[in-house]
């Protein structure tokens, strides 16, 4: 019996579980998609100063609007988007859940295609919007036509575009993109979270954010950035969605402390991503070397890979982690989902992945 059965929980949550990853102290963490890399001194250091300034006005609110923080996300997206374009929350979850709050809810649907990110149903469940999954091709891939064909069967409030979709990695062709924002009657969502890390020639939707009111870019600094404990997210869209995400956020939702340091490691941010293109490699190491062992892989544009394992996955996520090597079970059969880090955590992977074999 579980301890919520004697509580008046909504109907709806009976039975759940959190959203969440196994956290086990083991040498080799491929599970959730951080940055390996550790923050560099000299940022650590511009980011200790800007908070030691915070703390002798602990006792104030801080900026409700996070309006500089704001300005200097529009200067790194760039694109032409100035403060009124941009919002900025407890990570992109947060921004999510704002956007379903906004133009979601009860008697209201939201739209994804999956698999793809799990917290967007269950933001969805919080939020009281009806769910609807959508589908995907057998190669996890999503045509402009399969994509517009299940948006006028359900014409949802919100649709949720993933690119790079997680956890398949693959960054979506345009033509998705500008198909699903013709045929969507409501706001179209496309979740960036990886894009820092896509392959050259990949187009970012913020290209088309003028003249489309009903578009949503969101991004995050967990990733790219190596900025997961400070929990930012962001979205760029029309100046009238950040007004209508502001009819719904929490008084002062965002710490004085949380903007300080978004704000001095965005002012840092060549030293913070000068980790992708490291990534990167490693990424398209285990692409490679997985693919020349016979092993089938989705194309990756994200700082993750998803393999076949060529049986029962959880057999195999086991496998890893007896050899020390922690990954992600994502819930398909016969797949999992390791995070490209560094070149050390890359030779673990390869190596117990010989114990599959």
């Amino acid at each position: 019996m579980s301890a919520l059965d004697d509580l008046p929980i909504r109907d709806d949550l009976r039975g759940r579980s959190p959203y969440g990853a196994p956290q086990l102290d083991v040498p080799v963490r491929l599970n959730t998609n951080e940055n390996s890399y550790p923050v560099p001194e000299p940022v650590v250091d511009a980011i200790a100063k800007a908070l030691a300034v915070e703390l002798r006005d602990l006792n104030r609110y801080p900026d409700r609007d996070a309006v500089a923080l704001r300005a200097d996300l529009a200067a790194y997206l760039e694109h032409g988007l100035t403060v009124d374009h941009v919002w900025a929350a407890n990570g992109s979850n947060e921004i999510q859940q704002q956007l379903l709050q906004a133009f979601g809810g009860p008697g209201r649907s939201a739209l994804g295609f999956t698999p793809a990110y799990s917290m967007h149903p269950l933001l969805a469940l919080g939020t009281g919007t009806r769910w609807v999954p959508g589908r995907r091709g057998a190669d996890f891939g999503l045509t402009a036509d399969e994509a517009v064909a299940q948006v006028r069967e359900h014409r949802p409030d919100v649709v949720f575009l993933c690119s790079p979709n997680n956890p398949t990695g693959t960054a979506l062709d345009p033509a998705v993109v500008a198909a699903v924002l013709d045929a969507a009657p409501g706001m179209v969502v496309v979740d960036e979270a990886y894009a820092e890390f896509a392959r050259p020639g990949t187009v970012s939707a913020l290209a088309v954010l003028p003249g489309h009111p009903r578009l949503v870019v969101t991004r995050t600094m967990s990733k790219a950035f190596g900025f997961a404990g400070g929990r930012l997210g962001y979205l760029a869209a029309d100046p009238a969605v950040v007004a209508a995400v502001q009819l719904v956020r929490l008084p002062y939702h965002l710490s004085a402390l949380t903007q300080a340091a978004a704000r001095a490691a965005l002012a840092h941010r060549d030293a913070l991503l000068g980790a992708v293109a490291a990534i990167m490699e490693q990424r398209d190491r285990i692409v490679a070397e997985l693919r020349a062992r016979g092993y089938r892989v989705a194309d990756s544009d994200a700082n993750f890979v998803l393999f076949e394992t060529g049986g029962d996955q959880a057999a195999a996520w086991r496998t890893l982690l007896d050899a020390g090597v922690l990954v992600r079970d994502v819930g398909l059969p016969g797949w999992l989902r390791v995070t490209a880090g560094t070149p050390a955590e890359t030779d673990a992977f390869l190596s117990a992945m010989e114990k599959l074999s």
